[in-house]
């Protein structure tokens, strides 16, 4: 569906449903949109989540600044330090895992592997404009996606001081099957 036809099928919406989708929008509920567009337009247009993602995009960029984005994580090494002293059981990793949406596009968590209990703790969501406030524009990292180059450096300096490993399967290349870190 192109993005005159997205537009088209938006109009022919009832006001109410332009306004919960752009009530989720607006609170920066990606996922809670798209719901709510797949319910509305899969029996009567087709409509699946890739179009989906699509026409909600197409609603953030029409909202631009005026959607309430969740706060980016803090990437400083005492907050992550902070961060993980609340999981519940011993830190065995830090981990870097890739993942992505259609709005961030890729973007890098970075997680507490735990044992006794075993699980996977968020400690930070690295995205594009996160990593490069953090970086600031001093350097050149070639070709290197920069959400990689910021879990990486910081992901590293949190293992050191837990002394714990860091795993980062897939540092130069966005890949969210790359292999996790095993004990």
């Amino acid at each position: 569906m192109d993005k005159a036809a997205r537009a088209e099928w938006w109009e022919s919406l009832p006001a109410g449903i332009r306004d919960e989708i752009d009530g989720y929008v607006l609170q920066d509920s990606l996922l809670g949109a798209v719901r709510v567009v797949v319910d509305v337009g899969r029996v009567s247009h087709g409509i699946g989540v890739g179009v989906a993602q699509l026409i909600v995009d197409d609603r953030y960029l029409h909202y631009g600044d005026r959607v309430a984005r969740t706060p980016a994580s803090p990437l400083d090494l005492e907050s992550l330090t902070y961060r993980a002293s609340g999981c519940a059981g011993r830190i065995v990793a830090i981990e870097a895992v890739w993942d992505g949406d259609t709005v961030h596009d890729w973007f890098v968590r970075l997680l507490a592997v735990t044992v006794d209990p075993a699980g996977d703790h968020a400690l930070a969501t690295v995205y594009s404009s996160t990593a490069k406030r953090y970086l600031g524009e001093q350097e050149d990292y070639g070709s290197r996606h920069l959400a990689a180059v910021v879990a990486e450096r910081v992901g590293s300096a949190l293992a050191t001081r837990l002394s714990v490993p860091f795993h980062f399967a897939s540092p130069d290349t966005p890949d969210d099957e790359a292999p996790r870190w095993q004990p």
